[in-house]
């Protein structure tokens, strides 16, 4: 025997608290037929998902690093006329105060102005203003620090990961290994008489892969060639270019701690391997952090 079916009720209070999902589901236990209940519901869940796409204009916010900023700063002053194009800049002293920042925040804003063309280093003198940024290039320099690992970020990294790699070459390396680091370093010498940073440091570059490869362990391959790769990175040469590696003089000092390095691998001494690998980023930290 067949009951009637009572008639549908919604209130005003039940959908205001409820919302939309309520009205569906009281639809279908109203005993509608299946094609217009499947109808409903389809269009319930495109309304539902339209509000969600739809509530809110945001983004997510991310934290940014404080170099980015700083360079912000000084590129809104170099606009705003403050410091004409052949102006020297205030000294990282005098930025750092009156930002309120580290000096090595500071000189990660430099190096990026400088990798981006709108300010000119002279050691021994200062920063100078090369040019006044266009609007499409005024974000050029905070784009590169935000996108690139930060050049105290690669120091730690290869600080930690570095010296075991060498101290583990040392109890395995064979005489061929040794001979081929020994023609890399050679070459970095070369250029290093030169002057030639560009030349020197890819040839900087291959003596840590060297390094790597002559662990003939794969997965440590992985975990540390990304890293020595960072040396390609715009930032990371600016800083070792500017900072580390001025002139000559400095360039021949770390060809030296290179050359300790070999010495103790072809000995066989793991421990004397990594502490000179651990002193060749002590140094660079340092002068990051003067």
């Amino acid at each position: 025997m067949l009951t009637k079916s009572r008639p549908l009720v919604v209130t005003e209070k039940q959908i205001c608290r409820e919302g939309a999902s309520f009205v569906t589901r009281s639809l279908v236990a109203g005993g509608l037929p299946t094609a217009t209940r499947n109808a409903i519901i389809q269009l319930d869940k495109m309304t539902d998902q339209a509000k969600r796409n739809n509530s809110m204009p945001f983004e997510k916010v991310r934290p940014r690093k404080v170099s980015a900023v700083a360079a912000e700063q000084l590129i809104s002053a170099i606009k705003a006329g403050m410091f004409p194009v052949g102006s020297k800049l205030p000294s990282e002293f005098e930025l750092a105060e009156e930002m309120g920042v580290s000096r090595p925040s500071i000189r990660e804003a430099l190096s990026a102005l400088q990798a981006v063309g709108l300010i000119a280093s002279h050691p021994g003198s200062g920063n100078y203003v090369l040019k006044i940024p266009s609007i499409d290039e005024e974000q050029d320099a905070p784009h590169l620090i935000e996108t690139e690992a930060g050049c105290l970020e690669v120091m730690e990294a290869r600080s930690v990961l570095e010296p075991p790699v060498a101290a583990y070459v040392a109890r395995k390396h064979s005489p061929e290994e040794v001979a081929a680091l020994k023609r890399v370093l050679e070459k970095m010498r070369e250029e290093a008489r030169k002057g030639d940073f560009p030349t020197y440091f890819e040839a900087d570059k291959a003596f840590h892969r060297g390094l790597v490869d002559a662990a003939h362990n794969h997965l440590i391959t992985e975990a540390v060639i990304p890293l020595v790769d960072t040396m390609d990175q715009t930032l990371y040469r600016e800083f070792t270019h500017h900072y580390y590696l001025k002139n000559v003089a400095d360039l021949e000092q770390v060809v030296d701690v290179h050359c300790d390095i070999i010495s103790a691998i072809e000995q066989s001494k793991p421990e004397l391997a990594a502490e000179k690998v651990q002193e060749h980023w002590r140094r660079m930290r340092e002068i990051w952090e003067a």
